[in-house]
């Protein structure tokens, strides 16, 4: 089982590939087989090079990730609130909640993020 401290690394590092705007940083945090769903209800992403074809999409965009409050763990998942911040005060966001599932060499093995159209602010509606 992955233990608490790769499990809240990981977070970490995954916000830091976002500042860096570094998609092989995300994808290294990924075993192999993982999925992305973002948003939960969309088909999922499959594999390092789609999961990596993501990223690199995401992160043109120019966001930044803020975290909203404690990284929560149990068992093999870590779930963590933030903001995707695609401007620098903030006012261009979304607020999302990620879970990621991990491997027992502490892998994330599927991360599914929850939001909706309700959750972004400062869009054109």
């Amino acid at each position: 089982m992955a233990s608490e401290e790769q499990m809240v690394r990981a977070v970490h590092d995954y916000i830091a590939a976002f500042d860096k705007r570094d998609p092989e940083l995300a994808v290294a945090l990924y075993a192999d087989n993982a999925t992305v769903e973002d948003p939960v209800g969309t088909p999922p992403i499959r594999g390092s090079a789609a999961i990596r074809d993501f990223y690199t999409q995401v992160m043109r965009t120019g966001a930044k990730l803020r975290l909203q409050g404690e990284i929560r763990s149990a068992a093999n998942y870590a779930a963590f609130a933030f903001s995707a911040c695609f401007d620098p005060a903030g006012e261009k966001r979304i607020e999302v909640i990620d879970i990621f599932r991990f491997d027992d060499q502490g892998k994330v093995l599927e991360m599914r993020a929850y939001w909706g159209p309700g959750n972004r602010h400062g869009f054109k509606k």
